[in-house]
C-alpha cells in the first residue's frame, strides 16, 4: 500500500509542476464556463425577453377594448400599450419608429355582425411581435363572441320556455349572466405555471460549470496515459519494476494518482466558480462530492484505457484529445442535452460525462439521493471494467 501512495504521490508532484497542463486543466474551464454561461444564457431561459411597444388607436371604447388595453399593459407582459388619440397619432409613432406595432381598431370591433377587422402593422425587424399581439386580439375577440353567442342561445330558449306556457323571468337571467361573464372577465387566473424537473431552475452559468467540470476532468484519462508511456520512455517504469514492485501495484499508483488529481481539479474548480463566477453547485455538497469521486474513478480508469491501448506518448495525445471531443460534445458539455434528438441522447447515455453533467445539473437544482446512484453505478461499472481490461492488457504489454 506505501508503495502505491508513493507512485500516486510522485505523479501528483510531477503534475502539479506542468503549467502548461494546470493552465489548461484548471484555468481554461472557469474561462469558457464565464464565457458560455454569459454568452448563451439565452437558451436556458434566463434572457429577459425584449420590451415591445404597442401604440393602439380605436374609433370607440367599450368594454371588451378596455379588457383587451388592461390585459396588456398587465406587468408580467414585456409589453407597453400607449394609446392614440387619432389615427395620424398613430400613423406618426409608425412613422418615426417610436412604437413597435401599431393596432388600429375599427368601430365595432368585436362585436356580433361587424365584418371589419383590426389592422396590425410592424415596423421593420418587429414582425414577430406583430403576430403575438394579432394573436392576443384575436383570441379576446373569439372569447367575447363566443360569451356573446351563448347568452343569446340561453335566452331564446327561455323565450321559447316562456312562449310554451311556462314562468321564466328573462330579465332576470339576463342580468345574472351578465353578471357571470363580468365577474369572469375581470377576474385574473393564472392558468398555467411553469416549473422546473427540480425545486429550483438551473441557470446557464450553473449548466455550463457543470459541463465544464466534467468536459475538463476527462482531459486528465489522456494526461494519465501520456504520464504512463513517458514513464515506460525514460525507461522509469523498467527500473521500478525491477524492485520488489509488482505490475500490479504500479498500475494501482498510477491509477489513484490520477483520481487524486482529478478530484484535486474538480475542488479546486468548483470552489473558484463558487466566488468568482457565484456558481451554485446545490445546497447539498456531499451529493455533489459523491458524484465527483465516481466520475473522478471513471476518469482515472478511461486513463488507464489509453494507456494500455496506445504505444506512445504522441498517440495517447493524439486519441486521448479526439476521444474526449466526442465524448464532449455528445454528452452535453458543448451544447445542452435537451437540445438533442432522441437518437443522439441515448447515444450520449454511452459517455461517462453525460451521466456525470446530469448529475451535477440535478444536484444544483435540488434531488434526493435515491436519483443519484444509478449514476453512481455506471460510472463505477465504467471504472472497474476499464481497469480490469487494461490491467490484463498493461500486463501482458509489460511482460
Amino acid at each position: 500500500m506505501r508503495s502505491i501512495l508513493l507512485i500516486a504521490q510522485k505523479d501528483l508532484k510531477i503534475l502539479l509542476k506542468d503549467r502548461k497542463a494546470l493552465l489548461m486543466l484548471l484555468l481554461m474551464p472557469i474561462l469558457l464556463t464565464a464565457i458560455l454561461g454569459t454568452a448563451l444564457k439565452g437558451m436556458m431561459g434566463e434572457a429577459s425577453m425584449p420590451e415591445t411597444i404597442v401604440g393602439v388607436y380605436t374609433v370607440e371604447s367599450n368594454a371588451l377594448m378596455d379588457n383587451v388595453l388592461n390585459s396588456l399593459r398587465d406587468e408580467s407582459l414585456a409589453i407597453t400599450a400607449k394609446q392614440a388619440t387619432s389615427n395620424q397619432q398613430l400613423e406618426q409613432w409608425i412613422e418615426k419608429k417610436t412604437v413597435h406595432v401599431g393596432v388600429h381598431v375599427p368601430q365595432g370591433w368585436g362585436m356580433e355582425g361587424q365584418d371589419e377587422r383590426v389592422v396590425v402593422r410592424a415596423i421593420a425587424g418587429q414582425e414577430p411581435a406583430a403576430m403575438v399581439i394579432r394573436q392576443f386580439f384575436e383570441t379576446h375577440a373569439q372569447t367575447s363572441n363566443t360569451v356573446a353567442t351563448a347568452t343569446r342561445k340561453v335566452m331564446e330558449e327561455a323565450a321559447l320556455t316562456q312562449a310554451a306556457g311556462k314562468e321564466v323571468d328573462t330579465g332576470m337571467l339576463q342580468a345574472r349572466i351578465g353578471e357571470s361573464v363580468q365577474h369572469v372577465v375581470s377576474k385574473q387566473h393564472d392558468y398555467v405555471q411553469e416549473k422546473s424537473v427540480g425545486e429550483k431552475p438551473v441557470s446557464a452559468m450553473q449548466y455550463y460549470a457543470a459541463a465544464m467540470a466534467a468536459m475538463f476532468l476527462l482531459f486528465n484519462a489522456m494526461q494519465g496515459g501520456k504520464s504512463f508511456h513517458k514513464e515506460r520512455q525514460m525507461e522509469t517504469m523498467a527500473r521500478l519494476l525491477m524492485t520488489p514492485i509488482s505490475v500490479t501495484t504500479l498500475l494501482a499508483g498510477k491509477f489513484l494518482g490520477t483520481f487524486l488529481f482529478a478530484l484535486f481539479q474538480f475542488t479546486l474548480f468548483m470552489f473558484a466558480t463558487r466566488f468568482l463566477l457565484q456558481v451554485e453547485w446545490g445546497a447539498n455538497l456531499e451529493q455533489t462530492v459523491f458524484i465527483a469521486c465516481f466520475y473522478c474513478f471513471a476518469v482515472a480508469g478511461l486513463s488507464m484505457i489509453v494507456a494500455s491501448f496506445t504505444s506512445s506518448e504522441k498517440t495517447a495525445d493524439v486519441v486521448g484529445s479526439l476521444g474526449v471531443q466526442v465524448m464532449a460534445l455528445l454528452g452535453g458539455s458543448m451544447l445542452p442535452l435537451s437540445l438533442f434528438p432522441d437518437a443522439l441522447r441515448k447515444i450520449a447515455m454511452l459517455t461517462p460525462n453525460s451521466w456525470a453533467l446530469t448529475s451535477f445539473t440535478s444536484i444544483m437544482s435540488g434531488t434526493e439521493w435515491s436519483s443519484l446512484w444509478r449514476s453512481a453505478a455506471i460510472l463505477l461499472a465504467i471504472g472497474l471494467v476499464a481497469v480490469i481490461v487494461s490491467g490484463v492488457k498493461c500486463k501482458r504489454q509489460v511482460l
